[in-house]
């Protein structure tokens, strides 16, 4: 499901940006049961030896309470969470070695259009990982994601994530179970619908008042409000304080500009200045920083700040969709989908 951003700017009074793309919905979280602390070690204790008056032949043999087996507290997942993923759980009879799970891992991470992966809990640590050589598990589960901006999981996608995690289950000598297909059906279609509410990204255009600028000309105007090049032909981001997670902002020009033998011979007119609001928590201020880099780099280029049909964006277009956003941000955190949080980085992806 696809809505513009001229839906959400109606909300605070017509005012339009380029492309919103939403997508989503909400499933309640299936949390897992509460479990017993790890019981204390315990020091061994023996009965009184028989008294003098006892026959040697009729005394009890002596009770010793061994230690108790302490095992490693379970420390919940980073990657599969109960509240986007349709989980199946492995039991095995004994630990089972790192290079053995690798060895029978589905060829394909996916089923269909969603992401799939395998976690084993490290029998030393109790930590949730990704099977690694020279570890042994005690325990497996698999977790297929239940929706994303392609839309929300079905049946064969479903029936595709059973076979290959029964192959994997196979393979390790392990019990696996699934949840019903059905409930993780209309599971993943609740959680589309809420998604597809709760979802934007916001576009802006720069235009060219008067002289057209060249790549060359744009990467040095970016770099200085902290924009570095990115991963694709021409894009440029502003990289997240916090490491490892999306960029900020991008901004991006024709790729076949970027690509050509000669960039600098080629001129650029128009811009598009991105923000991707649920992957970036809402205490970063992404918003502001978006208005402020759009006004930079205004005035660096000599640009107009547009939406997609060509109307210039004032302060009061700023100030409407702010409003909006916020709402947003306090819907996506009483879900437990906090923008920027790893749940809504994998939801709206």
């Amino acid at each position: 499901m696809t809505v513009t951003l001229t839906q959400l700017l109606a909300m605070a009074g017509g005012i339009v940006l380029a492309g919103v793309v939403a997508h989503g919905a909400w499933a309640a979280r299936k949390a897992g049961p509460k479990r017993a602390a790890p019981s204390p070690m315990e020091e061994p204790h023996f009965d009184a030896p028989p008294s003098p008056g006892e026959v040697a032949g009729e005394a009890e043999p002596l009770e010793v309470n061994l230690p108790a087996v302490v095992r490693p507290a379970r420390r919940p997942s980073n990657r599969i969470d109960a509240l986007i993923d349709a989980i199946a759980t492995i039991t095995v009879e004994q630990p089972v070695a790192g290079a053995l799970a690798l060895q029978h891992q589905p060829g394909s991470r996916r089923a269909g259009t969603k992401p799939l992966q395998i976690e084993g809990l490290n029998a030393e640590s109790g930590d949730w990982e990704l099977p690694e050589p020279g570890q042994r598990y005690g325990e497996f589960q698999a977790g297929l994601k239940m929706a994303n901006r392609s839309g929300a999981l079905n049946e064969i996608e479903y029936s595709e994530f059973v076979q290959k995690i029964q192959a994997f289950a196979d393979g390790v000598g392990g019990f696996v179970q699934f949840p019903d297909m059905l409930d993780v059906v209309a599971r993943a279609r609740e959680l589309d619908q809420f998604a597809a509410s709760h979802d934007a990204q916001l576009a802006l255009l720069l235009r060219a008042k008067a002289a057209a600028w060249t790549p060359g000309f744009v990467q040095q105007s970016a770099a200085r409000h902290g924009f570095v090049a990115g991963a694709l032909p021409g894009r440029l981001v502003l990289p997240s304080a916090e490491e490892g997670a999306p960029p900020v902002l991008t901004l991006q020009f024709d790729a076949q500009a970027a690509l050509a033998e000669d960039p600098e011979a080629l001129s650029l007119r128009v811009l598009t200045l991105a923000l991707d609001v649920p992957q970036t928590p809402a205490e970063a201020e992404p918003f502001a920083a978006w208005q402020e880099a759009a006004r930079a780099l205004a005035r660096d280029l000599e640009a107009e700040v547009c939406d997609d049909r060509g109307q210039v964006l004032g302060l009061h277009a700023f100030a409407s969709i702010d409003v909006e956003l916020k709402k947003l941000y306090e819907a996506l955190a009483e879900r437990d989908l906090a923008a920027g949080s790893p749940a809504a980085r994998r939801l709206f992806s």
